[in-house]
């Protein structure tokens, strides 16, 4: 696959992510359901949704590791790149080092 289509797959698992842990509730909130805060009755079940969430949560976790190994390993695989750009030293330093004179030996001053 390609590396953009690999991280679009990535950012929508990310906030799939997000999404499916924000939704869940933590071990506090069942002081809040004594208050009339919670409901009874679940779209899941009698169970809830703990089992369902927590199962979707663990795929797209899985999913979003998955992808992040993906794109780590195609960002330092360097065969993908056909054209590669160079540095500013690779550009620059051959001009200036072939604009430099070449130096005699009767021209030195340096004592041998």
């Amino acid at each position: 696959m390609s590396f953009q289509v690999i991280l679009i797959i990535h950012v929508l698992l990310a906030l799939g992510l997000v999404a499916l842990v924000l939704m869940q509730h933590g071990k506090g909130a069942d002081a809040g359901a004594a208050f009339g805060a919670g409901a009874s009755g679940s779209v899941f079940g009698a169970r809830g949704a703990n089992s369902f969430i927590y199962k979707l949560t663990a795929g797209v976790a899985t999913g979003f590791f998955v992808t992040s190994l993906s794109l780590a390993y195609l960002a330092t695989n360097d065969t993908g790149v056909q054209d590669k750009p160079k540095s500013v030293m690779e550009e620059v330093l051959p001009a200036v080092v072939s604009d430099v004179p070449a130096m005699d030996d009767q021209d030195s001053d340096i004592p041998k």
